[in-house]
Order: C-alpha cells, then sequence, then structure tokens
C-alpha cells in the first residue's frame, strides 16, 4: 500500500512536471510557429547538448536529447510544437496528452502507464523523465509521427525530418480523399468600412465541389482590429476539412462610415436598411432639391375611385370627354357575388365619334390590393403602343372596355388613354351582367375616396443633379400635398370641387441634364408602397416583391456614373400604395467603381 505522504509527493511532482512540461522555453520556436506548423520541418540534435537548430536556426533547450541503454530520447514538448502537434497538460485526469496525425497517446506519469489509441504500453520502454521535463523514446515516437530520422555516431548527432500531411487524407472505405480548406485576403490589411476581397483557394483531391463554412467572415469591418477569420470545407461525402484560419487587419483609417456603405455598395434594388432614427434624424429632414415645373394639361382624366369597394352594384362614376383623355378605375368588389365590370362609351351626338386607344394599363383581378396597383402602372408606363379604335355610331352606345368577373374581394385597377375626335360620355359600372343597360342603373354614392374629372396629365420636373447642383444629399418628395400639391377637379355627380389626393392617375416625369455620380434611393415615408419607375428607359420595381415601409429602411432605385448625358425618371402613383414617398439623391466619390 502506497502511504498518503507518498502519494501526495507523487501527485505534487505530478503537477510541477505539467507545468515545468507545458512552459519549457523554445526560444525561437513561438516567433516561428507559422512556419513550423507547415510543410517541412528539420531538426538536429546534439546529444547531452542544450543546443539545438530547428529549419536552420539554433535554439536553446531545457532538457537535450539522451541516450539511455541505446535508446535516443528527445523533448516531447519541443518536438510537439515544432511538428505542430498538440502536447498539452491535462487537469482533469493529471496526464499528458499528445495528438500526432493518426494517434492519440497519453502518458501517465503517476501510474507509469502508456495508452496510445487505447492500448496500454510500459511508460519505461518509451519515455523517462530528466530534471522534469519529459523525454520521449525517438523512434517509438518517430513511427506514430510520420517523422524520419538519423543518428551520427561521431558527431552524437541526431537528424530528424518531418513533412507535414496535407489536410485532403484518404477515406480507404469510401474511397475518396478529405477537401482541403484555404484561402486568402485581396491584401494584407484594410481600412475600417472597406470591402474584404476573400480569395477562396480550397479544393479537393478528387476533383470534387465542396461546400463553405465560414466563422467571422464579415463583407466589411467597422472597428479597428484583428479579427480571426476560419473556413472549413466539405465535400459530397461528407468528409469535412481541418478549420483554415487567417487574422485579418483592419486598420485604424476610415475608408467609409458605416452609414455610406451600403449607399456605395448596395446594387439596384437593394435593401438599405435603417433603424427609425436613423432615417428620421438623417433622411426625413434632408433639404428639398429646388425643380422648374411644368403641368401635362395635355389630357381630361375622369377618376373613378369611391365608392372603392362597392357594396351593390351601379353606376360609379360618369363624365365626358372631348378630345385627349384619360380613364382611371380602382375598384374592390364588396359584395357577396361575382359581378361584371364595364367602361361604356356613349356617344351622345348627332353624328359618328372616333375613340381611339393610345397606351393602356390593365391587370387581372386579384385580392392583392398593392398587387393590382403596381402590375396595372408596370404596363402603363411600358408604354407599348395600343392603337385600338372604335366608331360610335349617333346616339348610340359602345363597351368600351369589359373586363372578367372578379369575385368577393376581387379587384382591379386600369388606365386607359384615350382620343376622341368628339364628345362621349363614359360610363364606369358594376352588375351582375354586363350590357349597355348598365347605364340604367344607380348612380352609387361618394364614400370619401378620390371621384372627379381632373384637367391633368402628369408633371414635368427638371433638376440640376450635376456636381454643382447636388454637394451633399438632398431629397424630392412626390405625394404629400404641400410641396408636391394635389390637382383641383370637379366631380358632377355631387356638383362639387374635387381634390385629386396621392395625384393618383398621373405621370412625372423627372428630368436632369448631365447628372454627376450618385445614388438615388426610394423612402416610403407615408406607409406601404409597391410600385415601378421607369429610370433612363428601364423598368425597376421597388421593392422586387412584397412591399416597402419606413421600417423596412430604404431601396437603392438607380445609380449614376457620371458619364451620362441626362437622367430621365418616369413614375406614376400606383393605387393601394401611400404616399408621401421620397427620392433621396446622394452624390457619391469615386471610393467605389
Amino acid at each position: 500500500m502506497i502511504s498518503t505522504n507518498r502519494r501526495n509527493k507523487t501527485k505534487a511532482a505530478a503537477v510541477m512536471l505539467s507545468l515545468m512540461l507545458l512552459t519549457a522555453p523554445l526560444q525561437a520556436a513561438a516567433e516561428q510557429e507559422q512556419a513550423i506548423t507547415s510543410g517541412t520541418s528539420y531538426v538536429v540534435f546534439y546529444v547531452d547538448q542544450p543546443e539545438a537548430f530547428l529549419n536552420g536556426a539554433q535554439v536553446m533547450l531545457d532538457s537535450p536529447a539522451v541516450i539511455k541503454k541505446g535508446r535516443t530520447y528527445v523533448p516531447a514538448k519541443f518536438l510537439g510544437d515544432t511538428f505542430g502537434m498538440k502536447v498539452e497538460w491535462d487537469e482533469e485526469t493529471r496526464t499528458i496528452l499528445m495528438e500526432t496525425p493518426s494517434h492519440i497517446i497519453t502518458l501517465d506519469t503517476e501510474n507509469k502507464e502508456v495508452w496510445v489509441n487505447g492500448l496500454l504500453h510500459n511508460f519505461d520502454d518509451v519515455a523517462m523523465l530528466s530534471k522534469g521535463r519529459l523525454l520521449i523514446q525517438l523512434r517509438w515516437l518517430s513511427d506514430y509521427m510520420g517523422a524520419t530520422y538519423t543518428y551520427n555516431n561521431e558527431l552524437r548527432r541526431v537528424d530528424v525530418v518531418y513533412a507535414k500531411k496535407p489536410d485532403g487524407l484518404y477515406d480507404p472505405d469510401k474511397n475518396n480523399s478529405k477537401p482541403v480548406a484555404k484561402f486568402t485576403f485581396g491584401k494584407s490589411s484594410y481600412r475600417i468600412g472597406e470591402p474584404i476581397k476573400y480569395i477562396n483557394l480550397s479544393y479537393d483531391p478528387d476533383a470534387e465541389g465542396h461546400q463553405q463554412e465560414w466563422e467571422g467572415k464579415e463583407e466589411v469591418f467597422f472597428k479597428a482590429g484583428t479579427y480571426p477569420i476560419t473556413l472549413k470545407v466539405k465535400d459530397k461525402h461528407g468528409h469535412e476539412s481541418a478549420p483554415y484560419t487567417r487574422n485579418l487587419v483592419i486598420e485604424d483609417d476610415v475608408y467609409m462610415t458605416e452609414e455610406e456603405y451600403p449607399i456605395y455598395t448596395k446594387p439596384v434594388g437593394g435593401y438599405l436598411p435603417m433603424d427609425w432614427s436613423t432615417l428620421y434624424s438623417h433622411y426625413f429632414n434632408l433639404p428639398s432639391l429646388e425643380k422648374q415645373i411644368e403641368l401635362d394639361r395635355s389630357r381630361t382624366m375622369l377618376m373613378s375611385d369611391s365608392p372603392e369597394t362597392f357594396t351593390e352594384t351601379g353606376i360609379l362614376y360618369q363624365d365626358v370627354i372631348n378630345g385627349k383623355g384619360r380613364l382611371y378605375a380602382d375598384h374592390l368588389n364588396g359584395t357577396k357575388e361575382k359581378v361584371g365590370f364595364a367602361i361604356l362609351a356613349t356617344n351622345q351626338s348627332d353624328k359618328p365619334v372616333k375613340v381611339r386607344t393610345t397606351n393602356k394599363g390593365e391587370v387581372y383581378p386579384s385580392i392583392y390590393a398593392h398587387l393590382i396597383g403596381s402590375e396595372a402602372t408596370v404596363d402603363f408606363l411600358m408604354e407599348d403602343k395600343a392603337d385600338e379604335t372604335m366608331t360610335i355610331p349617333a346616339g348610340q352606345t359602345f363597351i368600351y372596355k369589359q373586363f372578367p368577373d372578379f369575385y368577393p374581394g376581387q379587384g382591379v385597377n386600369l388606365l386607359y388613354d384615350v382620343e376622341t375626335d368628339g364628345e362621349v360620355q363614359f360610363t364606369f359600372a358594376a352588375a351582375d351582367a354586363v350590357s349597355t343597360k348598365m347605364l340604367d342603373m344607380r348612380k352609387l354614392p361618394f364614400n370619401g375616396h378620390v371621384r372627379g374629372t381632373f384637367q391633368i396629365a402628369g408633371f414635368n420636373w427638371e433638376m440640376d443633379l450635376t456636381e454643382a447642383g447636388l454637394k451633399k444629399p438632398h431629397k424630392l418628395v412626390i405625394g404629400d400635398g404641400k410641396e408636391d400639391p394635389f390637382q383641383m377637379g370637379y366631380d358632377p355627380i355631387r356638383g362639387t370641387e374635387a381634390v385629386l389626393s396621392g395625384n393618383y392617375g398621373t405621370v412625372y416625369r423627372i428630368h436632369a441634364d448631365n447628372p454627376r455620380k450618385m445614388a438615388i434611393m426610394v423612402l416610403a415615408k407615408g406607409g406601404a408602397f409597391k410600385g415601378p419607375f421607369k429610370v433612363n428607359g428601364e423598368m425597376v420595381k421597388v421593392p422586387t416583391s412584397g412591399v416597402l415601409t419606413a421600417f423596412d429602411g430604404m431601396i437603392m432605385l438607380a445609380k449614376t456614373t457620371g458619364r451620362e448625358e441626362s437622367l430621365d425618371i418616369s413614375f406614376s402613383p400606383p393605387a393601394g400604395s401611400a404616399f408621401p414617398i421620397n427620392l433621396i439623391f446622394y452624390p457619391l466619390d469615386d471610393r467605389v467603381e
């Protein structure tokens, strides 16, 4: 039986051993850690001498190599660190753990036992203690490490060469190798707010594709410091590479602020998430752009939007056009039955009248109000020239347009540009069955939405967006009723003045010559928005799916390079969307191409 005193002394010695083992000095090893843990390492020991050479550089050992009973022993900690293998003290089990590429070695100095992948070995056959340092028999350890060595008896010199095996280790069971993770950065360091370029150098020895799993990777960093970035890759067989880590250095020098970065880097259509306080403090109160305004009063617009949701059939709106006109309707079926919807054209004169359709925006019935408004507006702004003509005899009524039946909860939105060579009465009506008898139905009462006749087709706004005209961010407000006044008209059914709230049915044409380099963003200040813009002839849907609100931040509408001859934006307020909206014009410099 071992006495308590002896056991305590043994444990104390084991603790001291662990401290000595794990703190054994390697004068050059720490600085060379990155160099010695990859590729080939070459170590030269001299028996009983503290001097050794690591890849040609001299290092001093606390415990030199020794020969005992014809066996060569070398310092375990030094060799493990040199070859990139783990050598550490396990406080819980009070053992020393070594890990080679293929074996886990546990050395129990208290019980004089060595375990290799669970198999027991005699401690004295493979290891020894010298001045509190753990020495391992070189021949025994080299077999597990995959190292080679030679001994020169005349010089009493031991040469050890270790070539680190690649990470893509072969799996004979699956006839397949592990992939290898590797990457680098575009340059050695980056500034705060500078986009990081990651260059993936991973590969698979079997030439298979692989999935990437990153840790710590960000497209940009906004605080100076050193950030570890790790990559692992996995092949289709589930083989996973060893993790590969590089340190990314972010200098204490600002390239872009956190606010500037998304504005410079987000593509057209991309979201710019921002909290409400940032939007309010930075964008709601921007100065407004000065603009030259020209009203386009070339058309008489009939606006049928009240009752927007009708609960009974009847006439929704009715008035006359003589010359150029626009027909606009936005209605939802609030009845419990499917209904037919039509626009009737009546020639009240004593001679034939021609009605020519030159542009149109239509949408199939849907329950989604934002969708029907957006899609009808897309159709209208595309300006695919319609050239449809009907001739209405004197005193006759024709069905100008008939739409598919729409069911309870469904709605339609439509726009038509027409030209008549005489006075024509247009009637918007909903009924169980579409026919000219709809003219005899009751006129439904106004319920607070927009209804009336307005002498307006749109607005031509011209602005100075050159480098001299746009030196800092500005906003352009659409549909607030103040900076962009609502148009006035008349409702003959009520016999009262009418207000075109939101300026629905009109077309804004925004123009600038020689625009500078800038970003243009949409801020849905008034509520949920979904609609298209036409930017230099290209349609941009905002957003591409769903709706945009101020709580979502902003959306990138367009970017200019500074080389365009002009900027032209066409826009028509889509039904179902809330107003006002702000267009944010943000000047850019050349930090990002």
